[in-house]
């Protein structure tokens, strides 16, 4: 029998392929001390990597759940000063893992600070690692936490809708005296499609009321499968994607802008946000929302 030998490093490679997984499988069981483990292990094996970055970061992001603010803080930390010297090697975006890091040590870090009392201090950190990484992918992620502790109760930010699907849109001051709802979604997204009804219901419900909705979205340089397109293709891949699983909202304006996701930090999907009737916004919620909840919201703008 002939035996295939197989490079020792290929094999430690592949022992730690799921460094990631497995520090989030202990977090996600409060076993912060496996995880940590974890992550001494590969890095005495395989030293400081992306992957064993990305790894820290869920612990800092596990301990912030537990409200375990000094090692939460710690984690991020040390997670933001390792993403740091690999930035001396690498740009940001020259692979996947480092983003994900940097990204989550700079959100846990504000959220920390906001915790604690300190949300001034969260908002002009978040401002001035935004300052740092505008070029970045990291940009739309360190909105989406400004955006959290400082958007709801100022005006909200103009949308770009030169380029739409849908009903042409109209300025947001175009719709002063009547509610809005912002709906961010994408293409690939399955809780937007889930959100879709709830979304369809609100519209009816409260029609009389002016409601206004609308759903912007952007291309993401890919279609079906992860297949690779340019933006015309992609565009058309958009569109049908919002006949089959978006049937009940084909009249509500879907503005197609990169910038306005950017704006409104919609790096999670879906992102609801509801805006008054004299235009300020009033929610600003990452994620889904429940029809009772989004009922709810609107109820009390009156």
């Amino acid at each position: 029998m002939l035996l295939k030998l197989i490079p020792a490093g290929l094999i430690a490679a592949t022992a730690w392929a799921n460094v990631i997984n497995d520090v989030r499988a202990a977090v996600a069981h409060n076993d912060f001390a496996q995880g940590d483990s974890i992550i001494q292990r590969y890095r005495s094996s395989e030293g400081v990597t992306p992957e064993m970055i990305v790894a820290l970061s869920w612990m800092g992001r596990g301990e912030l759940a537990a409200k375990q603010l000094d090692k939460a803080e710690s984690y991020a930390k040390e997670t933001h000063r390792l993403a740091l010297e690999e930035l001396k090697k690498r740009p940001l975006d020259a692979e996947d893992h480092l983003p994900i890091a940097l990204g989550a040590a700079i959100e846990v870090e504000a959220q920390v600070l906001s915790a604690r009392g300190e949300r001034s201090a969260a908002v002009a950190f978040l401002k001035a690692e935004l300052a740092k990484y505008q070029a970045t992918s990291i940009r739309t992620r360190i909105q989406k936490n400004i955006n959290l502790l400082s958007l709801e109760g100022k005006v909200a930010p103009p949308l770009d809708e030169r380029e739409f699907l849908g009903s042409k849109p109209a300025p947001l001051t175009a719709w002063k005296g009547k509610p809005v709802v912002l709906f961010f979604w994408a293409h690939w997204c399955g809780d937007c499609k889930q959100e879709a009804p709830i979304l369809a219901e609100i519209a009816k419900e409260y029609a009389a009321k002016g409601l206004v909705v609308v759903a912007p979205t952007q291309r993401y340089g890919y279609a079906a499968r992860g297949e690779e397109v340019g933006p015309t293709d992609e565009t058309k891949y958009i569109d049908e994607v919002r006949h089959k699983f978006y049937s009940d909202l084909l009249n509500v304006p879907a503005p197609i802008s990169e910038e306005n996701f950017k704006n409104y930090g919609a790096s999670t999907t879906p992102t609801v946000v509801l805006i008054d009737r004299q235009g300020i916004v009033r929610l600003y919620h990452p994620g889904t929302m429940s029809l009772e909840e989004l009922r709810a919201a609107l109820n009390r703008l009156g």
